[in-house]
């Protein structure tokens, strides 16, 4: 790995998360974004090497992706459960708690990581930090009719709410939702913030993801991969 590639880093993860913990005869839940494309390219080598796998998709995107790739994909609501997904974060504290959804797909996540026994996620070194939303903002995911006020529940929760826009107009998520990006100066209380957010009218998701990851696999700058466990 070339010192400071951010696509060798965001690879050497993924491939590492893949290899050590998907088995054939799986159903496997694959991610959305720059580091779980990685994942989903190797579950197809995988594939090819003629392993039997089952997989769901997060997003239409991956969907495409995995199918181009000749990865069986299934609905969700056609299995029992996932064995194991893997999928990236935009931030992971000391216990694995996450902040998801900076690539759209933070409600179709969470309900395949809420049907998966264990879900690994993948990420470089940046994106590891002490406390959630020091970095990044927090995505929540909303319904269209009356996101207005449902922007001014959240704004009351302490943060400044941001409607995400693509090519000049709202962007509009797989679920046929907006989302509001929310940046708050730091959430120290994850849970509660979480509680308050899903009893705001409107909102449909919101892309704090606790108690959820099983580990993270973690690429650094010098070229290692080390893991992170509950």
């Amino acid at each position: 790995m070339t010192e400071c590639d951010p696509k060798a880093m965001k690879k050497a993860a993924a491939e590492k998360a893949v290899d050590e913990y998907v088995k054939d005869g799986m159903t496997v839940g694959l991610g959305t974004g720059s580091t779980a494309y990685f994942a989903i390219m190797r579950v197809a080598e995988l594939v090819k090497q003629g392993y039997r796998l089952k997989c769901v998709a997060t997003s239409q995107q991956t969907e495409d992706i995995a199918v181009e790739n000749g990865i069986e994909v299934v609905d969700i609501n056609d299995i029992d459960y996932i064995d194991v997904t893997i999928d990236g974060a935009d931030e992971v504290d000391p216990k694995l708690n996450l902040i998801k959804g900076l690539g759209g797909a933070l409600l179709r996540e969470k309900i395949v990581a809420a049907a998966t026994q264990m879900e690994v996620i993948v990420v470089d070194e940046s994106k590891i930090v002490e406390s959630l939303g020091v970095k990044t903002s927090l995505p929540v995911e909303v319904c269209r009719f009356g996101h207005v006020r449902t922007a001014y529940g959240l704004k009351l929760q302490g943060c400044e709410p941001v409607l995400r826009m693509k090519g000049g107009e709202p962007f509009v998520s797989d679920g046929g939702n907006y989302i509001y990006d929310c940046k708050f100066p730091q959430i120290d209380k994850p849970f509660f913030l979480q509680s308050a957010i899903d009893t705001i009218p409107g909102v449909v998701e919101c892309g704090l993801f606790l108690n959820m990851a099983a580990a993270a696999v973690v690429a650094h700058k010098d070229g290692t991969v080390t893991e992170m466990k509950c």
